[in-house]
């Protein structure tokens, strides 16, 4: 079970020192968000991609995958009535599934709630319908391109659309593409769903729906900085044969960006020795 580091943690670094120090505290690899990488990051080209992998693959560590996709450019949406913003939005979709494979990356999370929300005048169905339809057109661009695209539940504090695993599920169901899958977001999950992270582990695993895991505790902080126990939660992957990353995402870096990554390090790996 490899560990990554939402790249984010460490924006504040230049991509060179984020490889060098996520390196040094023993992260497997990064989950990068694009927005770090620039503010047009539709707009990169396989050789600056090319660059990009090398840097991280210089410091001993692999790209895991994209998340938080749709931060920049500004003003996209998956939802929109607008039938062209909606076309530019897959457009940006389309070139950052193909920038994951450039960077060697396997796996994109789709969370990105404000540009999946619910327009004015607009029912809660309709939203849902044109998500759908975007998610079957990207599922083929993820195939093309050999990679997995994971439509993220978010709590309803974010979004009102997709709030459960239950939920997404129900919609990569329908569109029915080995390239499409949900995920689990603990924090999320922690807020929104009925039942503890291990037991949705337990139930959905087996399905063949997940395709990622991203750990953080409810509060926002890293895995360890709060109430949620994470250790049941890795035996829960382990018991169900997760062989994929586990990505730390936390929003509230405590004491700061790198002590936050520091801290998730040292929780994580020792609760995966406990588990070996």
């Amino acid at each position: 079970m490899k560990i990554a580091l939402c790249n984010e943690v460490l924006a504040g670094l230049p991509l060179a020192r984020q490889c060098e120090l996520a390196a040094q505290l023993g992260y497997d690899g990064l989950e990068i968000a694009p927005f770090t990488l620039g503010d047009a990051p539709e707009r990169l080209t396989p050789a600056e991609a090319a660059r990009i992998r090398a840097t991280v693959e210089s410091a001993g560590l692999v790209v895991t995958g994209l998340h938080w996709l749709l931060v920049k450019p500004e003003g996209l949406s998956l939802t929109s009535p607008d039938a062209a913003l909606r076309r530019r939005t897959l457009d940006v979709m389309e070139r950052l599934t193909a920038l994951c494979a450039e960077l060697g990356g396997a796996v994109l999370v789709h969370g990105s709630p404000r540009q999946r929300e619910v327009a004015p005048g607009d029912s809660h169905a309709t939203a849902v319908a044109r998500l759908r339809d975007g998610l079957v057109h990207i599922a083929q661009t993820a195939a093309a391109h050999g990679v997995v695209y994971c439509i993220e539940p978010l709590s309803r504090h974010e979004t009102s659309v997709l709030n459960t695993v239950a939920e997404a599920a129900e919609l990569v169901t329908q569109i029915d593409s080995p390239h499409l899958r949900t995920m689990i977001d603990c924090s999320a999950a922690g807020l929104g769903e009925a039942e503890p992270v291990p037991a949705l582990i337990d139930r959905w695993l087996p399905t063949g729906l997940i395709g990622h895991i991203q750990v953080n505790d409810p509060n926002r902080r890293a895995p360890g900085q709060g109430e949620m126990k994470f250790g049941p939660i890795l035996a829960a992957l382990r018991r169900n044969g997760y062989g994929g990353t586990i990505a730390v995402e936390p929003f509230d870096y405590q004491p700061d960006g790198p002590g936050a990554a520091a801290f998730a390090a040292g929780y994580l790996q020792g609760l995966r020795e406990s588990l070996a």
